[in-house]
């Protein structure tokens, strides 16, 4: 337990970005599971305006630091490339 009062403020600080830093995490793999289920199914219809989404989410992500820049990339570059090979075998 900390004694210095700076130290419990930082403490409390860190608390509340974890949390926040988990809902954001917990949101992403909601949307990221839900546009699997999408894919799978064979729905690109709706599966592209939640890919918009999902891009959205990934850049916020990155810019407040949840989750590493390269790791958006990546994401949304293999997101894109699944719809794109889905697209190709629904038609």
């Amino acid at each position: 337990m900390p004694r210095r009062k700076s130290s419990i403020q930082w403490q409390r600080v860190a608390k509340k970005r974890h949390l926040r830093n988990l809902k954001v995490k917990q949101q992403l793999k909601k949307s990221l599971k839900k546009f699997q289920t999408l894919l799978s199914g064979k729905n690109t219809g709706e599966a592209k305006p939640l890919l918009q989404k999902i891009f959205s989410q990934l850049d916020k992500a990155a810019k407040k630091g949840i989750i590493r820049s390269g790791t958006a990339s990546r994401k949304k570059s293999r997101l894109a490339l699944g719809l794109a090979r889905a697209g190709a075998k629904s038609a």
